[in-house]
């Protein structure tokens, strides 16, 4: 059977802090921007379920891009980048993004990350409320240390191995097999950024005396998490949506800590409801 998907792939090319990167982004639909990050150590790959759902694309242009050092978007080219450790950090991660939405023209988009990139969404509802029309955390919190370690990086363990097999059970039991297997595939791919994208998460990303500032009226925060996500868990995500002026909190029963691949068909069901919630918000 042939069968060509709508989903379309560019480069563009951008710079941020002076560090020239060619950005690689999938994208499928029209209308509302809604701009997608993938999780640490991992690629866009994450999002081809949505990239694919034909009735939120038919409202929604979908983008999911790979954030340099993940997937298709290099180092940056204009630097010996082999020659200091990666450690990505709150204001390199918010400008990145910027950036890219500006160089991709995207006009009030929505932005949506999940795991480390649910954490961003909410540095960019605190810094830059005025550039983005709403943001979805997705298995986000305030904080979340603990997890910028050596081992993710040491000679005597295989990263590719320990960073996929560290994933399997932040997933649910539900999620089909297919779906669960192929989120443990992406992971066997990106080890040597994983431990880098961790120190943003773990280290350098806390807002616990931040969220009083976040203004959930302005651009409005809709944080959801799934009940098998011991990483981040319900409670920690509730706890950081009711510190939000406006801020909303919706639990995903049944699916784990990355439900944009382990299951989408579950993961829409909440999604078309937080897209239902900015609508009635912003229009």
């Amino acid at each position: 059977m042939i069968k060509h998907s709508p989903v379309t792939g560019r480069y563009v090319t951008i710079e941020v802090d002076g560090n020239e990167y060619k950005v690689f982004y999938l994208h499928n639909g029209t209308g509302q921007p809604l701009i997608c990050q993938h999780t640490a150590g991992a690629h866009n790959h994450q999002w081809r379920g949505l990239l694919e759902d034909e009735e939120i694309t038919r409202d929604y242009n979908v983008i999911a891009y790979d954030l340099p050092r993940h997937g298709k978007s290099d180092p940056p080219h204009n630097k010996e980048w082999w020659k200091d450790e990666y450690r990505l950090t709150a204001d390199h991660y918010v400008n990145f993004i910027v950036t890219l939405c500006d160089a991709l023209e995207l006009k009030d988009p929505i932005f949506m990350g999940s795991s480390f990139g649910g954490n961003v969404a909410l540095q960019l509802a605190l810094r830059r409320p005025d550039r983005f029309k709403a943001v979805i955390p997705v298995e986000a919190a305030d904080y979340a240390p603990g997890f910028f370690l050596d081992w993710w990086r040491h000679p005597h363990a295989n990263a590719a191995q320990v960073c996929a097999s560290g994933v399997w059970d932040l997933m649910a039991p539900q999620s089909p097999d297919l779906d669960r297997w192929l989120t443990w595939h992406y992971y066997t791919q990106g080890s040597e950024a994983f431990k880098g994208d961790l120190y943003f998460y773990s280290v350098d990303h806390d807002l616990r005396d931040e969220l009083v500032n976040i203004d959930g009226r302005r651009c409005p925060v809709i944080m959801m998490t799934g009940t098998y996500d011991y990483l981040t868990p319900p409670e920690a995500t509730e706890n950081t949506a009711r510190q939000i002026k406006g801020g909303v909190y919706i639990e995903m029963e049944d699916i784990g800590h990355f439900p944009m691949s382990e299951n989408h068909e579950l993961f829409r069901v909440y999604l078309k409801e937080a897209l239902r919630i900015i609508r009635e918000r912003k229009g």
